[in-house]
């Protein structure tokens, strides 16, 4: 059966991006009770902000995962269809509550390994800004599997100085437009094995080490 130009092209548009959503793939619904969400809260102190985790492949270099930090009132991370998930981890559907200086720094390490590594995008937002942006995270819905930057980016469409962000697919389109916004920027790179539950099973939560 001859197949045409277009079925062919469609079949490597398809398989591109399954290719490059690979890493949001867990389906959230659920979670925390709303108790557990209060008593999680964390205010962090730095001024009010959205950070765009963005993980790239060290092969090729295509995008993996998008997640977003959120600043407001209190720190959450929107984490749409991620793994980042422990019982001593407090989470309802995609977002992650009580996001301290520890809790950053372990999503943050969770993501990067021999495959992956993670770019790390700061813009400065008025406080209106980031408790809207607060209130959408919380209250939305579980993300489905592969559609992690297509969320966060139509999420972030509907704040205000982010209408030019255009609803995509891809985790490097969200990047170049963080990067044209003048956010700052950094990358970690680490070298663990590829087996991201490994974290998670080492995972020791803050008031087990005496932090919390």
């Amino acid at each position: 059966m001859r197949v045409g130009v277009f079925q062919v092209f469609r079949a490597v548009v398809v398989a591109a991006v399954a290719a490059s959503l690979t890493a949001c793939s867990v389906p959230n619904s659920g979670g925390a009770s709303l108790d557990e969400v209060a008593r999680a809260a964390y205010q962090h102190d730095g001024p009010p902000s959205i950070t765009l985790y963005t993980m790239l492949s060290n092969r090729s270099g295509s995008g993996a995962h998008t997640s977003i930090l959120v600043n407001g009132s209190q720190r959450v991370a929107f984490d749409p269809a991620g793994s980042f998930r422990h019982e001593n981890i407090v989470s309802r559907n995609d977002t992650v509550f009580g996001m301290t200086p520890y809790m950053v720094d372990q999503y943050t390490r969770f993501h990067a390994r021999e495959t992956y590594h993670v770019v790390i995008q700061t813009l400065e937002v008025s406080p209106e800004v980031a408790e809207q942006a607060l209130q959408m995270v919380i209250n939305h819905p579980a993300v489905m599997q592969s559609h992690c930057a297509m969320s966060t980016s139509q999420l972030l469409a509907k704040l205000p100085g982010f209408e030019d962000v255009k609803p995509s697919y891809y985790p490097k389109k969200l990047m170049d437009t963080f990067a044209a916004k003048g956010a700052t920027y950094d990358r970690l790179y680490e070298y663990d094995d590829d087996d991201k539950s490994r974290v998670l099973r080492a995972f020791v939560p803050e008031y087990e080490r005496g932090t919390g």
